[in-house]
């Protein structure tokens, strides 16, 4: 049975969003992490990014050694979260191109639901240039696939999608998800690096080419992701600050209220808040 719906989270909207827009030229890709009702709606809570073993501008793949540590990684973010969690779909990015699915993404949503019929798959369409409005327009598109008969072509099946409101910060789980994107990128680039330099028989000026393209890309990823990073951090920590002194006044004015009743003890106190 196809999944009806899809709610996903803002806080794991933005890290997916912030994934995809991390690279404009290459395709990004990662997992979907949350729960599904027997109802077949899915509730996407968190991410997991994924690093890529090779970079194209036009195809991401999986392997089965990331499939399964996401595994151990969602019953990670479920104790973190305090809900049942498990590897729930999948998302990718599509720069400078349409929302739409290519064959190939339609046939390798379909090679998923083999394994999970509630598995589904979301498309990330940034840096496209809107003519109208003079920006880059983003576009998300959520997608299963079916098949009219055993022998027809596989389909693409728009699923609708919900973004559902964050009303307390974005939780534990995005927020490493967030973190860890810096690092998986600097690996990337490094990896991509040490394949170029084991080249046989290079010459000097293109080991120093070499050289000048990892050190630019190091840096870009530095003040692109570091510095966003920390000042989201630390806009997190005011907040939550100024979160605990609300708290703290109306613990205040609730001791202060509730004095005529001779209750000075905390645990008196919420058990008649209770």
């Amino acid at each position: 049975m196809p999944v009806k719906a899809i709610h996903l989270s803002a806080d794991a909207f933005a890290v997916c969003l912030t994934h995809a827009l991390s690279t404009e030229k290459e395709e990004i890709m990662g997992l979907l992490i949350g729960e599904v009702s027997p109802e077949h709606v899915s509730y996407i809570a968190a991410v997991i990014l994924l690093r890529r073993s090779c970079i194209q501008a036009d195809r991401v793949e999986i392997s089965p050694e990331q499939l399964s540590a996401a595994s151990t990684q969602a019953e990670n973010y479920g104790k973190m979260l305090q809900r049942p969690m498990r590897v729930v779909g999948w998302y990718h990015s599509h720069p400078h191109i349409t929302v739409w699915p290519s064959h190939i993404d339609v046939r390798t949503q379909a090679d998923y639901q083999l394994m999970d019929d509630d598995f589904i798959g979301l498309i990330f369409s940034i840096f496209n240039h809107d003519k109208n409005t003079k920006m880059n327009r983003v576009q998300v598109s959520c997608f299963q696939s079916t098949q009219l008969a055993m022998d027809s072509e596989w389909k693409r099946v728009e699923v609708q999608l919900h973004i559902d409101p964050s009303h307390y910060g974005m939780n534990d789980a995005c927020i490493a998800s967030l973190v860890d994107l810096p690092f998986i990128l600097r690996e990337e680039e490094e990896e991509a690096y040490s394949r170029a330099t084991k080249t046989p028989d290079l010459d000097l000026l293109t080991c120093l080419h070499n050289g000048s393209v990892y050190t630019s890309s190091m840096m870009n990823i530095d003040e692109s992701m570091y510095v966003p990073l920390l000042e989201t951090m630390e806009q997190r920590l005011e907040n939550r600050l100024e979160y605990l002194k609300q708290l703290q006044e109306k613990r205040k004015q609730l001791k202060s209220e509730l004095k005529k009743y001779n209750v000075t003890d905390d645990a008196e106190l919420i058990g008649l808040m209770v």
